[in-house]
């Protein structure tokens, strides 16, 4: 039976994370959660979601029988249990479709809004980790980490690190090839993961839960405090609190960043910070992509969400609750605004578009650097954000 992790049309509540991959592939935890499922599940999975996404995010179901999972809620052994246990024709919900056991033909022509009329409905009780804003990715992340090192690490044995470094407490897993010297690796608050060929240079400080994803470089007397997530082939320093970065980005110099989130191919310049807590202690608002409008996240402490692509000059200040869009490119002096649209060029004295044939031209040389290829896929996917996103740039050329 294969594994198909669709969007439903609470998607664009997750944007701008959400605009360049199917909501699966958002990392939480130390693993995606379509990777979490793989492990949990034993198998590989494929995707349904947009339609400009299918070229990389592909379906691949082949069998008769398909088990359709929700891609924005997070495996754990009772609602594994719960839906390997579906028969055919039946579906779990709570307040969303969570899954279900279908055809081929169902599955293959699966929609968002898709009524399952022709299957017996189970009610699902139970609590769940399931994403419903982008805030909710850091604000489960220490949670995840957790999770997804008892499962990563389970029967396995851990590489050393050489006695230069300093650790407190024995909550750790070294992947091989991972490198650490003289720095403080603090597991008595949670568990610290250090993936395969990553790098931690001298003078680091780091308190779990952290992970450290597969070459991912911690720079020179980098701080972390807890719940922190370096994805893979990321390179980080300053001081990171309560944060995702999803992987190949560039924060590398010193500056805050915390209770945030950046997606991939992001870049931070030198000293650069975010605001997480306002003068008054109030509520955060965040931008929301459903609503075209600020919304209430509840929570105290939040502060910055980037999209893929997005990048920002020296001493850039984010004021709290920012959220900057995908392929945008910030400078220029004083803070920028509360929302910055997708493919936005300038900062806050004023914006133009960022079009598509310059910011190509930028991003493969990024890539470049990376020994990656900007192929058709990508770009594709990039040509339909910019157009998906139009109507949000207001300013004029």
């Amino acid at each position: 039976m294969d594994v198909v992790l669709f969007d439903d049309l609470s998607r664009i509540s997750l944007y701008p994370l959400a605009l360049t991959r199917p909501v699966a592939d958002l990392r939480v935890g130390i693993l995606t959660i379509a990777e979490k499922w793989e492990k949990w599940l034993q198998c590989s999975v494929s995707f349904s979601s947009a339609d400009y996404l299918a070229n990389k995010f592909l379906f691949r179901a082949t069998d008769s029988e398909v088990l359709l999972i929700n891609g924005a809620i997070c495996p754990d052994q009772h609602l594994v249990n719960a839906i390997t246990n579906l028969r055919m024709g039946e579906a779990l919900m709570n307040e969303k479709l969570l899954a279900v056991r279908t055809s081929l033909t169902v599955a293959r022509n699966f929609r968002l809004h898709s009524e399952l009329r022709d299957h017996r409905i189970l009610q699902y009780s139970h609590t769940l980790t399931q994403l419903y804003h982008p805030e909710d990715i850091f604000t489960f992340n220490g949670q995840q980490i957790r999770s997804d090192f008892e499962l990563i690490t389970r029967n396995r044995n851990s590489s050393e690190l050489d006695g230069s470094n300093r650790i407190i407490g024995n909550n750790i897993f070294v992947e091989e090839g991972a490198k650490s010297t003289a720095a403080t690796i603090n597991t008595t608050y949670g568990p610290i993961y250090i993936g395969k060929n990553a790098e931690i240079w001298e003078g680091s400080l780091i308190r779990g839960p952290f992970a450290l994803c597969e070459g991912a470089q911690l720079k020179m007397g980098t701080k972390i405090y807890n719940n922190v997530t370096v994805g893979p082939f990321s390179r980080v320093g300053g001081e990171l609190n309560t944060c995702v970065i999803w992987g190949n980005s560039s924060k590398g110099h010193e500056g805050y960043f915390g209770s945030s989130v950046m997606g991939e191919w992001c870049n931070w310049g030198a000293d650069t910070n975010n605001s997480n807590l306002k003068n008054n202690y109030k509520n955060v608002r965040f931008y929301d992509y459903a609503e075209s409008n600020f919304r209430d996240t509840g929570l105290q402490f939040c502060g910055l969400i980037m999209g893929d692509h997005a990048k920002c000059a020296i001493n850039t200040a984010f004021n709290t609750g920012t959220v900057v869009g995908v392929g945008a490119s910030i400078f220029g002096s004083g803070t920028p605004p509360a929302y910055v649209p997708d493919f936005s060029w300038g900062g806050r004295e004023g914006f133009t578009t960022y079009e598509l044939t310059k910011f190509f031209e930028t991003v493969s040389l990024v890539y470049e650097r990376r020994n990656r290829i900007f192929d058709l896929n990508e770009q594709e996917i990039l040509r339909a954000v910019f157009k998906l996103t139009l109507n949000r740039r207001n300013f004029k050329n």
